[in-house]
């Protein structure tokens, strides 16, 4: 087997001996001792893991050690530093931010090289995970989730029918993806697939939107027009937020439901339609039609099979694919420098409670993508970090932190699977168990 590439930067520190010793425990080490050195390196091969080496006299400033750790991309760092290098506020948030695992000077070979073997295996999950893509149906819906699972299963059975469905579900879940696969995995899916917002459209138009016009039916109609409901033959409408609908459009949309006709503004001739109809509400419609904001009959008419899109604060296993799904979209649109997420990114988007679920989700990592200086995204980026500086912790402090943070960031990534986590960590689960009833940390925690 080869020895694996290994970039050592070494600032402030004795270089005598590194160069054998880590030969020895079978990498093929790149010595730099600066960061320009290392930048040059880094700028002519790729390195997966990286040793960064910093003595208690280096005067190397805090953004050119973290340019060095955020120009190497996806590398898993090991950090072997002076203590009194982690007095510092910001090389703390280097080594929480960006470094798989760290030691204190004088250096531990046999510490050392367990520490470089579970970031080379670290690195080779993170290369598995990018040649397996997140779970993708044909409309696009991302994700592995339970959740997600049970909705892509009753996806396929609403499609194989030709009733309407009605599809609940908060503002920005999904509601018009999950129509689309529907559609997509019905008999009609060669055939046009319409969404119509009908909060969108203002009252005095829905009407003729909806149902086309003749020439001569109002100020301006100098031809005639087919509606939404007739560029849909064949296929699927979709009437997204349908609780908008006037109270009296929403007769006639229960006519068509109930014969299949329509009748253009200013015509007295009826056209058969074959149309299948998917409404949704981010409203609870039942709500709606008890206080008569909606028509009951025409809430039962649609009502028949119901599905709702879970938000996304209860398929939080979901979030990391999601993300990079969207990275990936946002990076072939937009010229951008990063690369990837921080691990203070990954910890904040599984901390956030996505009030705007899939679509603040996904224009957060728009803006990260446009906002981003360097090869990782920050929580900053996101426009997730936190108002207030965190106070000064001392060195213990900061090592539990970390821990703590690593071990539920590993958590939320694997789907709160243990033996999944215990894997990634590089310990046994027996270990994971106690580390996690140390920081109280719960399976079943959010």
């Amino acid at each position: 087997m080869l020895p694996q590439n290994l970039l050592c930067v070494l600032l402030g520190a004795d270089a005598r001996g590194f160069d054998m010793r880590l030969k020895s425990m079978g990498w093929n080490p790149s010595l730099a001792g600066d960061v320009a050195g290392a930048a040059r390196l880094q700028a002519g091969q790729h390195f997966a893991v990286g040793l960064l080496v910093v003595g208690g006299s280096t005067a190397a400033p805090q953004a050119a050690l973290e340019a060095c750790v955020r120009a190497s991309g996806d590398a898993e760092w090991v950090v072997a530093c002076a203590a009194g290098a982690l007095e510092s506020p910001e090389f703390r948030d280097l080594v929480i931010g960006h470094c798989f695992v760290h030691q204190v000077l004088p250096i531990d070979w046999r510490d050392l090289e367990l520490m470089l073997q579970h970031a080379a295996q670290r690195a080779q999950l993170r290369r598995r995970d990018r040649a397996s893509p997140p779970a993708v149906e044909p409309a696009g819906m991302v994700g592995r989730s339970p959740a997600m699972a049970r909705l892509r299963q009753q996806i396929r059975k609403l499609a194989d029918t030709e009733a309407p469905v009605l599809i609940g579900g908060e503002s920005g879940s999904g509601k018009e993806l999950t129509a689309r696969a529907i559609h997509e995995q019905s008999r009609r899916a060669n055939k046009p697939f319409v969404a119509v917002n009908c909060g969108a459209i203002a009252p005095s138009l829905i009407h003729a939107e909806l149902f086309g016009h003749e020439r001569g039916a109002f100020t301006g109609a100098s031809t005639s027009r087919h509606g939404l409901i007739e560029a849909a033959e064949g296929g699927t409408i979709l009437l997204d937020e349908i609780g908008d609908l006037p109270l009296e459009l929403q007769g006639n949309l229960l006519r068509f439901l109930q014969e299949r006709t329509i009748s253009r503004l200013g015509s007295t001739r009826t056209l058969q339609t074959d149309v299948r109809v998917i409404a949704a509400s981010n409203i609870d419609l039942a709500q709606a039609a008890a206080a008569h904001r909606f028509r009951e009959d025409l809430y039962y008419r649609l009502n028949v099979l119901p599905i709702e899109v879970p938000p996304l604060r209860s398929r939080m296993e979901d979030v990391p694919a999601l993300a990079d799904f969207f990275f990936a979209r946002c990076l072939a649109r937009n010229r951008s420098r990063a690369r990837g997420f921080s691990r203070q990114a990954s910890a904040a988007l599984l901390g956030h409670s996505w009030p705007g679920n899939v679509r603040e989700l996904f224009n957060r990592i728009q803006r990260a993508v446009v906002m981003a200086d360097g090869a990782l995204i920050s929580p900053a980026d996101l426009g997730l970090a936190s108002a207030e500086a965190p106070a000064p912790l001392d060195l213990d402090a900061a090592r539990m932190l970390a821990e703590r943070d690593a071990i539920r960031a590993t958590l939320g990534r694997v789907g709160r699977n243990v033996t999944h986590a215990a894997r990634e960590l590089g310990v046994s689960r027996m270990t994971l168990y106690r580390l996690m009833d140390k920081h109280r940390i719960a399976l079943d925690a959010d």
